[in-house]
């Protein structure tokens, strides 16, 4: 029976860096955002458009939207930047639209099904966003698991139930402490840990599932092969 710990599966290892000159950076660039510069467009543009497309894409009912999505958020970020009183950090603010656009794009997705199919990157001579950004594949909590291993996981986020799917992604793959989560989510810390716990526990439950129903269906085409080299 292969481990099914979360923490193993989840498991991404990374350095939180020191946390004051990360604060230190942010004042930087937000008095250099507010003040229009566009240098400090480019450094947000760099810094955080990956790690935003990765909560989007896997808090999405269907990721191939995430790129539109994106757009959105750094579009609210530009509109808003002047309105920012630092409440919360940087990095919290841009996370908490990041997660309010990709769930209200879910609840439009989930009323209004897509007829028509969007093109990315149709015009040849047109980079699409997704080219500007890193790939999610690179990221440590991908590289250190097993390709089939990652697609069970991202099947089983696919079940969960979105406010469980967010405080998971955002600390088991993401990496965020429960105080930036709370920021992010507007909750108590008591609230994210139990909404942590309870997200692992569905998760766990689902990989369960799913290991059993390959387990399944493993032996069935099994047997059916046996049974027809005996017939031979």
């Amino acid at each position: 029976m292969a481990d099914t710990s979360i923490g193993l599966y989840l498991e991404t290892g990374r350095d939180r860096g020191d946390v004051a000159d990360l604060a230190f950076r942010d004042q930087q660039l937000l008095v250099g955002l507010q003040a229009g510069e566009e240098q400090a467009y480019e450094t947000l543009i760099n810094r955080f458009s990956s790690p935003v497309y990765s909560v989007v894409y896997r808090l999405l009912s269907d990721p191939g939207e995430a790129n539109d999505v994106v757009q959105d958020v750094f579009l609210k970020i530009f509109r808003n930047i002047g309105k920012f009183r630092s409440d919360c950090s940087l990095k919290t603010w841009i996370y908490r639209i990041a997660v309010n656009e990709a769930h209200n794009h879910r609840r439009w997705f989930s009323r209004h099904k897509r007829q028509e199919v969007g093109l990315d990157g149709e015009d040849e001579d047109t980079q699409s966003y997704s080219e500007h950004l890193a790939d999610p594949a690179r990221s440590p909590f991908d590289v250190t698991l097993s390709h089939e291993k990652k697609m069970q996981i991202e099947v089983a986020l696919g079940q969960l139930k979105p406010i469980f799917k967010a405080a998971v992604v955002l600390r088991d793959i993401e990496d965020l402490s429960y105080e930036e989560i709370a920021g992010i989510m507007q909750v108590s810390l008591g609230t994210v840990k139990t909404r942590i716990l309870r997200g692992r526990d569905q998760l766990r439950k689902i990989l369960l599932e799913q290991e059993s129903t390959l387990l399944a269906g493993t032996t069935h085409k099994f047997h059916a092969q046996v049974s027809i080299g005996g017939d031979r």
